[in-house]
């Protein structure tokens, strides 16, 4: 019983002994804190937003390839399109199906450049990936930088622990005790706003790469379906 009250005590201390340990410490340990906070902040809105994207994306990517895949008439779908869809797929197949349509009504039926569409395809793409990918270098901008900035206040802080040293008469612990603790605190909190930012900056890579591919085996598909069918004058 007695282990088991001690135990909640020194948890119950826990808090405000960090509390007070943050507050210890020097006013240039409290800008690189604060700057990280900044960049973990920060980081942590971009990777819910997102994730939350990346997810409704893959998922209307989907279902729209679904559709694509059962055939059927490229004019049905696009009227049956959302044009507020997240996902790229679908406003590449708008800009596709936009030329298409218009070089159709230009030529009386047939597509006159596959050249042509594909250039729009493959722009509606670096486009759509531009839009995807952004946000991206914050994390990778954190990942780098914010160890850097915490060994910035792990160098800070050693110096501080060698000027308590070499102004106390007698050494001893505490007389380097708020130069350590400086270091370590910047130290783990720039690991702490690193490591995150850098897991979720190589899945999101990951996940924007498939898409991508996705997207380019459906222009394929899209080119080698105009081609047969819009080229020798049968509308779709």
């Amino acid at each position: 019983m007695t282990f088991v009250l001690s135990f909640i005590q020194t948890t119950q201390s826990q808090p405000s002994a960090l509390t007070d340990l943050l507050l210890r410490t020097s006013p240039l340990a409290k800008g690189v804190l604060i700057l990280l906070l900044i960049f973990s902040i920060y980081s942590w809105a971009i990777i819910i937003t997102k994730w939350r994207w990346l997810k409704d994306a893959e998922k209307e990517t989907k279902q729209f390839l679904a559709r694509f895949q059962r055939g059927g008439k490229l004019s049905e779908l696009y009227q049956a399109t959302d044009t507020g869809a997240r996902s790229p797929l679908v406003r590449v197949f708008m800009a596709g199906y936009d030329e298409i349509n218009n070089q159709i009504g230009e030529a009386a039926g047939q597509v006159r450049s596959l050249d042509s569409l594909s250039r729009v395809l493959q722009s509606a793409t670096i486009a759509e990936v531009s839009r995807m990918e952004k946000r991206l270098t914050w994390l990778a901008t954190t990942a780098n930088a914010s160890p850097f900035i915490g060994l910035f206040g792990t160098v800070v802080g050693i110096i501080i622990a060698f000027q308590g040293l070499s102004s106390a008469s007698v050494s001893s612990i505490q007389a380097v005790a708020p130069g350590i603790a400086d270091a370590l605190i910047a130290t783990a909190a720039g690991i702490a706003a690193a490591v995150p930012a850098a897991i979720f900056y190589n899945q999101f890579l990951n996940r924007i790469k498939a898409l991508t591919a996705i997207i380019d085996r459906f222009s394929l598909e899209l080119l080698n379906l105009v081609e047969r069918h819009y080229v020798t004058g049968v509308r779709g």
